[in-house]
């Protein structure tokens, strides 16, 4: 019953310059589509963060394989529609639900069900195998059942990177992500600007 949200809110993709300038005249990003996706398939964006964005791009781009050549963010004014948001206690059976469902798919293939897995020398869980499916175990129900109504997006609260000091709470690289399924939640795109440091913040 809740689980639109009512506000509009910015995103904030990392990716290669010639990426950004191919959207921002006119193009569209294409959904993620690995397995190990944190919220399932779609198209990633920051909540609020262009700091974050760009430091992915940046880290990214130290990877002999990546995309990104040039780091580069891009802006997006997103409507979340009907949003699975993992941040809200209501949100949680629904992962229960899905995992529940995905445990009997794999049992009648034979399957193991996928796992979670760290990267070599990061204690973050970044490969999010076992996730990704629930998830879109999720998106599968929801299509197929008629009491139900497709999401259009994913939200999620990650706990990411060292503590920014002995014993704190905080991880330096927190972040709200979004997953967006339904591209037509993205209202817009726009180039991030840098602040006008002689007038505040409304």
């Amino acid at each position: 019953m809740y689980s639109k949200k009512t506000n509009l809110v910015f995103g904030f993709h990392g990716c290669d310059k010639d990426i950004r300038d191919i959207v921002i005249n006119g193009g569209e990003l294409k959904p993620s589509l690995n397995s190990y996706d944190w919220l399932g398939n779609g198209i990633y964006f920051w909540e609020a963060d262009p700091q974050r964005a760009l430091e992915w791009a940046k880290q990214a781009a130290l990877r002999k394989s990546s995309s990104v050549k040039t780091p580069a963010v891009l802006g997006a004014i997103i409507d979340l529609g009907n949003c699975l948001d993992l941040m809200n206690r209501q949100s949680i059976p629904m992962l229960q639900y899905g995992y529940e469902w995905l445990k009997i798919s794999y049992k009648k293939q034979y399957k193991s069900l996928p796992q979670n897995k760290n990267v070599k020398n990061n204690a973050d869980m970044l490969y999010r195998d076992l996730d990704c499916a629930v998830i879109q175990k999720i998106h599968e129900l929801a299509t197929k059942n008629p009491n139900m109504m497709p999401f259009d997006s994913v939200r999620g609260l990650f706990i990411e990177g060292k503590e920014p000091y002995a014993g704190s709470g905080f991880r330096e690289k927190t972040h709200i992500q979004l997953c967006i399924v339904n591209p037509n939640c993205i209202k817009g795109y726009f180039l991030p600007r840098k602040l006008n440091s002689e007038y505040q913040i409304p």
